[in-house]
């Protein structure tokens, strides 16, 4: 399969109150859904076919997001398997009244391709044209390795319980 270039997928949300905690400050798990979201459209678009989340990773709450900021979601595909992709997801926070922009937040999400059966398919290998490229896509190749452990240990620990009852 040919090497492809993958591009950065961006979206606008403005945050309202039911977005928001008691302080002010939007919900952790809102800022994930979106993130989610836009990942996937950088997984599907990149891979050419429908990809769904296998696991988030890494996820950096770096500064809160207040009610009435503007965020801008930004996610590309930086690092592929043979059938999953790591997406890189990053949001900034850009304050209305401003116009400043503050990065709140990165995460890393696992996606697996699926074919019209709904298994999975193959994607592209990944084209690094970069420094900044080749940077990202060591970065992802530590997240996915340390979800791939992870997951066995986890794994182990249910047998292990299973075992005892």
């Amino acid at each position: 399969m040919e090497k492809k270039k993958a591009e950065t997928i961006q979206s606008w949300e403005i945050v309202f109150p039911n977005d928001a905690n008691q302080l002010g400050t939007m919900f952790g798990g809102r800022l994930m859904a979106i993130m989610d979201k836009t990942a996937a459209i950088a997984a599907s678009q990149y891979a050419g076919r429908p990809a769904v989340t296998a696991s988030t990773e890494a996820m950096d709450f770096i500064h809160p997001v207040k009610v009435g900021d503007r965020i801008l979601t930004q996610a590309r595909v930086v690092w592929v398997g043979r059938t999953s992709m790591v997406v890189k997801v990053d949001v900034i926070a850009e304050n209305p009244l401003t116009h400043k922009r503050v990065h709140t937040t990165t995460a890393y999400f696992n996606f697996v391709a699926l074919d019209k059966d709904g298994k999975p398919c193959e994607v592209p290998r990944l084209l690094l044209e970069t420094p900044q490229d080749q940077h990202e896509y060591e970065i992802a190749e530590i997240v996915k390795k340390k979800a791939i452990e992870r997951k066995k240990h986890i794994m182990q620990a249910r047998e292990q319980q299973e075992n005892k009852t």
